[in-house]
């Protein structure tokens, strides 16, 4: 099956550069090593090829198609080729999951050099309007079709910032708010976000949490990347990637660690990128987790891959 995503970077030379660009949709052949501008196609033909690969059956009360469409959105210091390699992996270990859905990835320009951070912040801030109008309203069109596919969404680093921005502008246009749209199961890895700003008194993510029905936080304390003395995050407050969720969260939102589990992994050295920072992509127990997740059958407190730590706490469970 091909690969499909939305490409917001601009072309340079005739590939995909690192700025900000027009929005592509593209349909990648499945051994093609890096999506390039022939591999465009119109926006209704990539809609309809998407959501004809998200179904997955019926509805049993309804009659109508049902299924899943998990939107992956990278985060900063992410090269074209690492951002493919992801998606696959997720498709690879989703599908060996039980997942019978389809994986999409929105590709926004983020530059391959690690001193760029606050530049590829800034660009996420940009492109998170793309994300709003070129993924959110384009799914939200599909739901008010009738469809009844469920629209997911899996934010890596500073992902999780651009999926905030996105709802948060969302509702800030009259004509996305006017609709009533909301995402399934939002789910945050090594999210680059503020831990405070997910609190529920917070209006950074106040949109957020309205648009969804479920957020998943998985967080690492031994995080690296994530950590205050990092030379590029000078002055910025603890992240939700690597201390949690704050004390007080909406009854939607649930927090789950992963720090016991990450020390039990060993390194696949596949890995791009810090391990501590990335490992979700490479491990199948967590790809058995997300796949639960985003089924949604069970109650988070129940789900087989998460145990309770001797602080109440969810936690990933090491022996799944």
């Amino acid at each position: 099956m091909p690969d499909y995503l939305i490409s917001v970077r601009n072309i340079r030379h005739g590939k995909f550069g690192s700025e900000p660009g027009k929005t592509r949709f593209v349909r990648l052949p499945s051994n093609q090593a890096m999506h390039k501008p022939e591999h465009m196609i119109s926006r209704s033909e990539w809609v309809s090829e998407v959501m004809s690969a998200a179904s997955c059956g019926v509805d049993a009360v309804t009659g109508a198609a049902c299924g899943d469409v998990l939107v992956f959105v990278h985060g900063y210091n992410t090269e074209l080729r690492a951002v493919l390699r992801r998606h696959r992996l997720l498709k690879k270990n989703l599908a060996a999951s039980g997942f019978a859905g389809t994986v999409v990835s929105f590709d926004w320009p983020s530059n391959n050099i690690a001193l760029n951070y606050l530049e590829d912040r800034s660009d996420a801030r940009k492109t998170s309007i793309k994300l709003v109008d070129d993924c959110i309203r384009l799914l939200t069109t599909t739901q008010m079709r009738g469809c009844a596919i469920n629209v997911h969404l899996l934010a890596h680093s500073t992902g999780a910032y651009v999926v905030r921005e996105a709802f948060d502008d969302a509702d800030d246009r009259r004509h996305i708010a006017q609709h009533n749209w909301t995402a399934s199961q939002v789910v945050f890895i090594s999210a680059d976000v503020s831990a405070r700003s997910m609190g529920i008194d917070d209006s950074k993510s106040s949109s957020l949490y309205r648009h969804s029905v479920r957020l998943t936080n998985y967080h690492n304390p031994y995080d690296s990347v994530l950590k205050l003395s990092n030379i590029k995050r000078v002055g910025v407050a603890p992240r939700a990637g690597r201390i949690g969720l704050p004390e007080r969260i909406p009854q939607k939102a649930v927090g789950i660690d992963c720090g016991r589990h990450f020390q039990a992994l060993k390194q696949d050295p596949q890995c791009d990128g810090a391990w501590d920072h990335s490992w979700h992509f490479y491990d199948r127990g967590f790809a058995k987790d997300l796949a639960c997740t985003l089924r949604g059958d069970i109650d988070r407190n129940y789900v087989p891959t998460r145990r309770h730590n001797r602080l109440g706490q969810l936690e990933l469970n090491v022996d799944a």
